[in-house]
């Protein structure tokens, strides 16, 4: 399964009413970090594919979104389970460490 652009419009279909946990990605198309970031994003999409939905989220569309979190700086991660926030990393992270989030 590939990202899924998640928006306010989709955001408690795609986020909160799913039975799998949720990674949020919240990033920008100006934000290097961000850009150097995605295809690790993208690469943890399709290996924990049926697992775990994960989801991009741009802050300069979704401001809402982004406030709703405190999302400070970008990329950050946010890991949910049943719709509550568990788990939250701010700045470029390795693989490795986004996986260990998802344990």
């Amino acid at each position: 399964m590939s990202v899924i652009n998640i928006t306010k419009t989709n955001f408690d279909t795609e986020v909160l009413s799913g039975s799998q946990p949720v990674l949020l990605d919240f990033w920008a198309e100006w934000c290097g970090p961000c850009r150097m970031f995605s295809p690790v994003v993208d690469e943890i999409a399709e290996q924990y594919a049926g697992s775990v939905k994960v989801g991009k989220v741009n802050i300069d569309e979704e401001p809402e979104l982004a406030q709703r979190f405190g999302v400070m700086s970008i990329p950050t991660l946010v890991f949910l389970k049943d719709g509550q926030p568990v788990q939250t990393a701010v700045g470029v992270q390795p693989k490795a460490a986004v996986e260990e989030m998802l344990k």
